[in-house]
Order: structure tokens, then C-alpha cells, then sequence
């Protein structure tokens, strides 16, 4: 996709969509958005800040987000990094009582299928200071 593309996209705010993350490099389209089309089966839409708890509880799911994979070219994962999710993972680990923080003005507006907007502003990122 376009530029244009990904700046027609709203989040859930009903906004343009932010940038999630790009180190490492994000997004069904690894432009660092997390944007969907009709070939993203898993609907890689909300936007997290990684935590450990998380890291663990997805490789226990058999989804090894920690692990690099030189081949694929992908650093693995750490607290902290931000990363688009699978929606319907998300409110998996939403109901198991693992679901990460989530960045609102990066999160597509098309993980509303799969997610409640409330849950996904109970677990909204805030800073934390320095």
C-alpha cells in the first residue's frame, strides 16, 4: 500500500492513524502501521507496547514473538517495543488476563471487529516518566 494509503486509515479515535512502531519494523505491511488488507487472515490491527508477561503467555499460545529469526529477518521481540497484534489475539489475552497496553492513535479502527473500544481504553499505554 501507498502512503496515501496508510494515512486513509483512522484508528480508534476515529483519527488518522499513527505510526506504531519501526524498530523493529511493524505491520502486516512492514511499514511500521498497523493497517490491514484482505490477505491479513490474522488482522494485525492493535498496536502494544510488549511486556514480558505478555512475550511469555504468547510463546506458551505457540506464537514466539522473543526469538529471533535471522531468516525471516526478524530480531525477536522485548519489553517495550511496540508491535502490531493480532486482534483476535489481543482479546484472547484480554480474556486469559494477559492482554499488554495498547497505543490507541496507532491501533486501526478495523480491530473493533474483534475488540471492544472500552477494553482496548482500559489498557491504554501511558507514558511512564523517567
Amino acid at each position: 500500500m501507498t502512503t496515501s494509503s496508510a494515512s486513509a486509515a483512522l484508528n480508534v479515535l476515529g483519527e488518522p492513524l499513527d505510526v506504531c512502531g519501526c524498530e523493529p519494523m511493524t505491520g502486516w505491511h512492514r511499514d511500521g502501521f498497523c493497517r490491514t488488507d484482505p490477505t491479513d487472515r490474522g488482522s494485525h490491527t492493535v498496536c502494544c507496547v510488549m511486556t514480558a508477561s505478555f512475550l511469555s503467555y504468547s510463546k506458551a499460545q505457540g506464537n514466539d514473538l522473543s526469538t529471533p529469526m535471522p531468516a525471516y529477518g526478524f530480531p525477536g521481540l522485548k519489553p517495550g517495543d511496540h508491535w502490531c497484534v493480532c486482534a483476535p489475539r489481543w482479546q484472547q489475552a484480554l480474556l486469559d488476563g494477559m492482554a499488554p497496553p495498547v497505543l490507541l492513535r496507532a491501533s486501526d479502527a478495523r480491530c473493533l471487529s474483534h475488540v471492544g473500544l472500552e477494553d482496548l481504553k482500559d489498557h491504554a499505554w501511558t507514558e511512564q516518566p523517567r
